[in-house]
């Protein structure tokens, strides 16, 4: 898209829009979002920033564990509730941990776009260089699963002015990086259209744990309020609840029960529908009540 001083959508106050439904009458969409993601050791991690030592041994093993050990516990929890994930999968993970991937695959979880690997970030390449990488990331999942991917996750929720329109090309549908609202929304990338679904830095245990120290406790008790809210208004009309996660940190032995009593207490209520994000977007975009 043109440099633009908005976004490639208008600016649509929640009191201004069609009425949302979901599927049974249902007035929240929950989305569980695991990151499975690899970082590879002769790279940077780019958490420690631009000067961090190459191997980062204690950077990169924390993040390894979440593909060793952490998905299983993830995985054991959602199917204790009946729910499929939607993966962000980076492309090389089909390479560094192909065994996840299967699994992914029979638990019949959906699989988004995620970079190829998250050490290298769109926003720091050349345009015909973020397009290869765009487009190989989903050539290689759709060759390792026999599925392409209709969503996308850009690794740092990065974008530069070309992302958009190399999803579209790639087949994309719909894009999570756009964390501005509580439902989904159509975007016009000259002429062209994607729509966004909403992802979440708040409900997503990165910024919780690792910014702002929260206990497993206080995680729980976030992820509780955030369902209060938005159940409340969805009778109005229906919401999206994101819920983000990566095995290397709600995946840990202290932290992954926190996951399992806030679905215990979503689950408890009529009314949500755990979905996967195409599922929530293919019924958008069929349902007429688009904005």
């Amino acid at each position: 898209m043109k440099p633009q001083k908005y976004g490639p959508f208008p600016y649509t106050p929640i009191t201004q829009r069609p009425k949302i439904t979901w599927p049974g009458g249902a007035q929240l969409a929950l989305w569980i979002i695991p990151n499975v993601e690899f970082f590879p050791l002769d790279e940077i991690v780019p958490v420690r920033g631009p000067s961090a030592p190459v191997p980062d041994v204690p950077s990169w093993s924390q993040r390894d564990y979440g593909a060793r050990i952490g998905i299983f516990r993830i995985m054991e929890v959602l199917n204790r509730h009946g729910i499929k994930g939607t993966v962000t999968l980076n492309s090389e993970v089909c390479d560094a941990y192909p065994y996840v991937v299967e699994e992914i695959m029979r638990l019949d979880w959906e699989i988004m776009g995620h970079n190829q690997s998250n050490s290298r970030l769109l926003n720091g390449l050349e345009p015909e260089a973020e397009r290869e990488l765009i487009l190989g990331a989903l050539a290689r999942i759709e060759e390792f699963t026999g599925k392409r991917p209709t969503g996308w996750l850009g690794s740092g929720l990065q974008e530069t002015w070309n992302t958009l329109d190399y999803l579209i090309e790639g087949g994309i549908r719909y894009v999570a990086d756009w964390t501005n609202d509580d439902q989904p929304y159509l975007m016009n990338v000259d002429g062209k259209q994607i729509t966004s679904i909403p992802y979440s830095r708040e409900i997503n245990d990165i910024p919780q744990f690792e910014v702002h120290m929260r206990t497993p406790e206080e995680f729980d008790q976030l992820i509780r309020r955030q369902f209060d809210t938005l159940y409340r208004e969805g009778a109005e009309s229906g919401r999206v609840m994101a819920i983000c996660i990566h095995p290397f940190l709600i995946g840990l032995p202290h932290r992954i029960e926190c996951l399992n009593s806030a679905l215990e207490y979503i689950t408890g209520h009529d009314g949500v529908w755990c979905a996967t994000g195409s599922e929530i977007i293919e019924h958008y975009l069929a349902s007429g009540q688009t904005f």
